[in-house]
């Protein structure tokens, strides 16, 4: 049918290349997903951390706080109460304003992550 054994040759290197081509791709795939995944990882892990001491830091300054206060306002009772309302407060504007604060950040970095250009150079950290 072909015009040579040249021809099946060449088709027979076509194929080896493109199976070698698949698995070269396969391996940088591999690659790319561990790379992106390390970096979610850490980034997670510094901002568990980060949650941690500062939640360890806010719980001690707000007994300080209460305790401060305390004098002020006429008594133990009404300083903590006091403390406690402004967490509240926290939390509704934190809430409130979630969009902003956390989602949208949160957005970017993983855009950034999963998207970026390979002509660019890295600035997620």
């Amino acid at each position: 049918m072909f015009a040579s054994d040249k021809s099946i040759d060449s088709l027979k290197q076509l194929f080896a290349e493109f199976k070698k081509y698949l698995s070269l791709q396969k391996e940088y795939t591999r690659l790319e997903v561990t790379e992106k995944l390390s970096v979610l990882l850490s980034m997670l892990i510094v901002v568990l951390l980060a949650v941690i001491l500062g939640m360890m830091a806010l719980f001690y300054l707000s007994f300080t706080f209460a305790y401060l206060l305390a004098p002020v306002v006429g008594g133990m009772g009404v300083s903590f109460s006091l403390v406690a309302a402004i967490y509240v407060l926290l939390g509704i504007l934190l809430i409130a304003c979630r969009k902003t604060l956390i989602i949208n950040p949160m957005v970017r970095f993983l855009a950034r992550l999963f998207m970026k250009n390979p002509d660019k150079p890295d600035t997620l950290l």
